[in-house]
């Protein structure tokens, strides 16, 4: 795969847009979450680019992208904090989320 040209703020509002898409609706408290992660024009920039990629693409964006900016186990535990926090954002953490949840905690595990 190509260079994914990504800033940290970049990458962390794509894998939030990931997760947030889980049970395939985004709402408000979610993006409120991204949004105050990373600026405004970064998160519409990353929205954009999200919308137009499939599941597996995200994917291998994403690994590329932790791998170009040498997450760390300590990185990846901060990031997967962000991600709980998002998925309890809306008050609701349904089984779409759980399992988004733990398919990124074994696949963030490969690092």
């Amino acid at each position: 795969m190509k260079t994914i040209d990504w800033t940290r703020d970049e990458l962390v509002a794509y894998i939030l847009l990931f997760a947030a898409n889980s049970d395939f609706k985004e709402d408000n408290k979610e993006r409120n979450v991204i949004i105050s992660k990373v600026d405004m024009d970064t998160f519409q920039e990353i929205h954009d680019e999200f919308d137009n990629d499939n599941d597996y693409q995200s994917i291998k964006k994403i690994m590329a992208s932790l791998e170009q900016h040498n997450y760390d186990k300590d990185d990846v535990e901060l990031l997967m904090a962000d991600i709980k926090s998002l998925f309890f954002s809306d008050g609701e953490f349904n089984i779409n989320e759980r399992n988004m949840l733990k398919s990124l905690n074994r696949l963030f595990k490969t690092l």
